[in-house]
């Protein structure tokens, strides 16, 4: 019985000095991933607004401006300046919260953008769906027309 209690204690100071040090900005990273992915998927369905900032609407850069806002990160307003900014991941090392961006139109080299949610799968604004979740890597649309992700959380 003595034996079982040491080992228990000794796990649970583990669990706690790893927690206590471990490096703040991934702890901070994490919660704020878990925060945007729930206050993402809470707006499914949200209807499509050129130019839309609110739940009213939503266009893909303002959809990404409401969510990052709930974190206190400014970004810009357009899905190509959106670009400029970050660090840039591969799209083997894509984590939740990225922004993932698209060439959806000839007009310029990227013109939509989106967050990576985890397991292949994205979450945006579409003008054909509104808030709505799709696959990275789907080989008919989105696969085709990926240009690159950009890290913002640390």
């Amino acid at each position: 019985m003595k034996k079982k209690k040491i080992m228990i204690f000794a796990i649970s100071g583990t669990i706690a000095l790893s927690a206590l040090f471990a490096p703040i900005g991934t702890r901070t990273a994490s919660a704020a991933e878990n925060s945007l992915v729930e206050i993402a998927k809470s707006l499914i369905g949200t209807p499509y607004k050129w130019g839309g900032t609110t739940k009213s609407g939503f266009d893909c850069s303002g959809f990404l401006n409401y969510l990052f806002k709930r974190e206190k990160i400014s970004l810009p307003r357009t899905a190509a300046a959106m670009y400029q900014r970050g660090t840039p991941v591969s799209r083997s090392q894509l984590r939740t919260g990225d922004l993932v961006f698209f060439k959806t139109s000839r007009r310029a080299p990227v013109t939509h953008a989106g967050m990576y949610i985890g397991d292949g799968k994205f979450i945006h604004s579409s003008s054909g769906r509104g808030v709505a979740i799709n696959d990275i890597n789907d080989k008919y649309y989105w696969g085709k027309r990926y240009v690159g992700a950009k890290r913002i959380l640390k």
